[in-house]
């Protein structure tokens, strides 16, 4: 298999699992997108490449930054799937609260994700999420306040933390950035 049909492979399969990981059917996309079941599912597939118009519906349609769907350049095919180079993690969001992730894991067919959170300094979530996940967060550096369910803590260097499907919010209101490693089940980006 060429490289581009590793990409296109990944390509695919990412698109299934976000849909899936938000509950849709092929028919709540495809209806959106304008587009026949049967061209949605050759996409997800990787039997029919979509063009940059469609992904962009996609990427809106899921909820997800159209480089989520972009980002399977520079992966060496043998280590497709398996590896993820430090200067080839899929950037993810927009980063305007603060927050720029990165995607840890080779993709999102797995029943979990792992992310790399980086917090900026003073910056804040603006809105609490409430997810229907699982996730853990381990603390490489900095310090970040949560509020978790109604509780609030501050976790710091080495300190984990764990989120289940229960509204939350983070703010980094000192002076360095906070990282964070999660890991998300089921996957959402």
């Amino acid at each position: 298999m060429n490289d581009q049909a590793h990409i296109a492979a990944t390509l695919g399969a990412d698109i299934r699992a976000l849909r899936k990981a938000r509950g849709l059917t092929l028919t709540d996309i495809a209806s959106r997108l304008d587009r026949s079941v049967g061209w949605l599912s050759q996409v997800e597939r990787d039997l029919s490449a979509p063009s940059i118009s469609d992904l962009r519906l996609i990427a809106e349609c899921l909820g997800v930054p159209m480089s989520m769907l972009f980002a399977h350049t520079g992966v060496l095919a043998e280590e497709q799937g398996y590896v993820v180079r430090a200067g080839s993690r899929r950037p993810m969001g927009s980063g305007e609260e603060g927050l720029i992730e990165e995607l840890l894991s080779p993709d999102l067919t797995d029943d979990f994700e792992m992310v790399h959170s980086t917090f900026e300094p003073h910056s804040r979530m603006q809105t609490p999420a409430n997810r229907p996940t699982q996730e853990v967060g381990y603390m490489i550096s900095g310090r970040l306040d949560l509020t978790i369910g109604g509780r609030n803590f501050t976790v710091g260097v080495g300190d984990s933390f764990r989120i289940k499907h229960e509204p939350y919010q983070w703010a980094n209101p000192y002076d360095e950035p906070a990282v964070a490693v999660w890991v998300i089940a089921p996957p959402v980006y």
